[in-house]
């Protein structure tokens, strides 16, 4: 039975292998191959090639097809000195993978012939055991929680539909909410506003949203906007973010937050709820079809009376808002595909979801043809719902 030395003498007389300055000189002239990483996290903590994939040799075969799909690829395996990575070739080319080198030297060698290299941005220790479920995932990985925690979501409302949206996008790290709302803890609020509890009633929303969001993840900053959206106010407030959860429970709020998003490029996962139905879909950043398209003018009064008016089962909200916050962590990482152009329906009595088709208006005052979204007014929302004065 042969020795490790020998073994992997063996193996590296079959290796192609490229030393640091060469490759150093295709990245320069712009045939750059995938950069592999397969060192330990520690290590690659310490330092890495510019714009490396890191996939740390133990979870290698279990992870490379989700990374690296296309196995004609170039790929250059790195490790810190060019043993590890031999192995990781073995192992590629048992995959299929067709076009692969290893580093000779690693990520030593890259070091000591003076060519550039960065330290990573890595997640503390607590934290990768707080997000591992997230960061095993391929899809997700290291680099998308850190973009979570870099993110920056705006909840219009810390109601039915704000709770379980905002509670699950701090337990998955988005790194800033805000969170708008003037109103006070109500005793009826609880019912199915999960963010409150009893002991909180009269204290304000925004304040009982901070308490719960930063007791369930303390990485969490919580914007409080203890106010009400208007137009005075509406493009300050959303500018700051990347996504907006619409959780608004009247017609002028959310026509109100459509402009401004159009007007200010911003994407939009909607929700509405009424007795035992919920709807969702997302307005996308490019524009359309947006909520104007979906309500072309707001119904009367009398044809969509609120939750206090009209009831609403408390569970309903948690699904609808649960699915909120899906579709904004699938938008803050460009992952799978949003509901931009489909409305779903949810009958929470007959348990059926209905996908209904939205298409974009030709003739939209605010996405239509020839509209420039920068020029879109925000207008009297109030006046616009209540409709002409007979």
């Amino acid at each position: 039975m042969p020795s490790f030395d020998t073994l992997l003498r063996e193996l590296r007389g079959h290796t192609p292998e490229i030393d640091s300055p060469s490759l150093s000189a295709e990245i320069e002239a712009g045939t750059r191959p995938v950069l592999l990483d397969v060192r330990e996290p520690d290590e690659h903590a310490q330092g890495v090639i510019p714009g490396s994939l890191h996939i740390p040799r133990g979870y290698l075969e279990m992870r490379i097809e989700g990374r690296i799909a296309d196995r004609t690829a170039p790929v250059v395996v790195y490790c810190a000195a060019g043993t590890r990575s031999v192995l990781a070739l073995r192992s590629l080319i048992e995959l299929g993978y067709t076009n692969v080198r290893s580093l000779s030297g690693g990520f030593n060698g890259w070091k000591k012939a003076g060519l550039p290299w960065e330290q990573p941005i890595t997640l503390r220790a607590d934290q990768e055991a707080r997000y591992s479920r997230h960061t095993m995932l391929p899809e997700v990985g290291m680099a998308g929680q850190l973009r979570l925690l870099a993110s920056k979501v705006l909840c219009i409302g810390a109601g039915g539909l704000g709770s379980p949206s905002s509670m699950y996008l701090a337990a998955a790290g988005v790194g800033r909410i805000g969170v708008i709302d003037d109103d006070v803890v109500d005793a009826s609020n609880l019912q199915r506003q999960i963010l409150h509890a009893t002991d909180r009633i009269g204290m304000a929303k925004v304040d009982s949203a901070e308490t719960t969001l930063r007791g369930l993840n303390p990485d969490v900053k919580v914007d409080k906007h203890r106010t009400r959206i208007s137009s005075d106010n509406a493009l300050e407030l959303i500018g700051g973010y990347d996504v907006v959860i619409d959780g608004a429970d009247n017609f002028a709020t959310r026509y109100l937050v459509n402009d401004c998003a159009l007007k200010l490029g911003k994407p939009v996962v909607h929700a509405s709820i009424f007795r035992f139905e919920g709807q969702l879909t997302v307005f996308p950043a490019s524009g359309s079809p947006c909520y104007r398209c979906l309500y072309p003018q707001p119904p009367p009064a009398e044809e969509a009376p609120s939750c206090a008016e009209a009831g609403v089962l408390g569970v309903l909200p948690g699904a609808m808002g649960v699915l909120q916050a899906t579709e904004a962590i699938k938008l803050l990482l460009g992952l799978g595909d949003t509901l931009a152009g489909r409305l779903l329906v949810y009958d929470a009595l007959k348990a059926r979801f209905r996908e209904l088709k939205l298409r974009r208006d030709p003739a939209c005052p605010t996405c239509g043809d020839g509209v420039d979204r920068t020029k879109i007014a925000l207008i009297d929302y109030e006046q616009f719902c209540a409709g002409p004065k007979h």
